[in-house]
């Protein structure tokens, strides 16, 4: 039960003040909590020729202590993500697009349809939306996601938007303008298509660290971005803000499928977050007025979730080197947050 960092010497000492902020969302091991108080996170993506991503995120969520990891997919997504873990809930409401060749009867149904089913089956159950991973580029899988979405914000469920997800947000600003509760993660080539897209392309955003990142964050009303890089600059674009910088250090390996922790550890501390926020254990030794604010808590779980992946690239990279792949750093989540984060330091006697 330690709530030691073991790398604190190693970092900024900005970023070990962030981190004990980071560990007070975390909740501790009470018995009086029941199953899926403390996160039920949804992954909607997962289609024919993408299953790893999905997977990865909602794994990541589930190993960083989530209490429920869901998948919402394609059928044939699902048939073959069921097969990855039996951790997980695949539900196969998703669908794609029908061939060209498909006569009008043999037509899957529309987007309202299938959203609506999502909507009302899935979205009660949930405290965080992750949107995005291998959702691929089909305009009714896109139509559907920027539906459900849509219904999130209306029910003020948080949600997490990664990978061709942002592409939704490039085409339609306004289906997160202002939405404090989204947190976009791209990654330098997505970042400059939504710099691209809401800004344009006249303005270089100035040369100070973190000025891009903050811009575009005020750009679209608010919302959180994760600009990820070297570096992992977080920003909510609130007047007189600094973005947060994560220097914890990260491997060499740049393989594909690491964003994919990313979304599910921010997803996992947002749900936290909903649970801090709901009361459901005494912080000890703080006052109400010291109590973290609702909108100080989506930063630190954009970086609490930019930490973990980090550590978990650091850690893989040192057992797998250049062979690392996405896989490894699922395998890395505990022990990342242990080395970071560490158990809060009480618990029901």
């Amino acid at each position: 039960m330690s709530s030691a960092c073991a790398r604190d010497g190693e970092m900024s000492s900005a970023t070990r003040q962030i981190l004990a902020k980071v560990r007070r969302m975390v909740p501790p091991m009470l018995g009086k909590f029941h199953k899926g108080q403390l996160g039920r996170v949804a992954v909607i993506g997962g289609s024919e020729d993408y299953t790893g991503a999905p997977y990865f995120s909602a794994m990541a969520s589930a190993r960083l202590g989530c209490d429920m990891s869901h998948v919402i997919c394609t059928p044939a997504a699902a048939a073959v993500i069921k097969t990855y873990s039996p951790n997980l809930m695949v539900h196969p409401l998703m669908r794609q697009s029908p061939p060209p060749s498909s006569s009008p009867s043999s037509a899957e149904e529309d987007a309202p349809t299938i959203a609506s089913r999502i909507i009302d089956q899935m979205l009660p159950r949930l405290h965080v939306l992750v949107v995005g991973p291998g959702l691929g580029r089909d305009p009714l899988m896109h139509d559907v996601a920027a539906r459900v979405l849509a219904a999130a914000r209306e029910r003020n469920i948080p949600a997490v938007i990664d990978a061709d997800a942002l592409a939704l947000v490039v085409k339609t600003p306004e289906l997160v303008m202002g939405w404090k509760g989204a947190v976009l993660t791209p990654n330098v080539v997505e970042f400059g298509r939504l710099w691209k897209g809401v800004i344009g392309e006249g303005d270089d955003g100035g040369r100070e660290e973190g000025e891009q990142v903050r811009k575009l964050s005020r750009a679209l009303g608010g919302v959180t971005i994760v600009q990820k890089g070297q570096r992992d600059l977080i920003s909510s674009g609130e007047v007189g803000e600094r973005a947060l910088v994560c220097d914890v250090a990260g491997g060499l390996k740049r393989s594909g499928g690491q964003g994919d922790t990313l979304t599910g550890s921010i997803a996992t501390f947002l749900a936290w977050r909903k649970a801090y926020l709901d009361g459901l254990w005494e912080e000890r030794g703080m006052g109400e007025w010291q109590r973290l604010g609702a909108d100080e808590m989506l930063r630190l779980a954009a970086f609490g979730g930019a930490a973990i992946t980090r550590e978990c690239s650091r850690l893989a990279f040192e057992q797998r080197g250049r062979s690392l792949q996405a896989s490894d750093l699922t395998d890395q989540v505990h022990t990342a947050f242990l080395n970071l984060i560490g158990e809060p330091e009480y618990r029901d006697i």
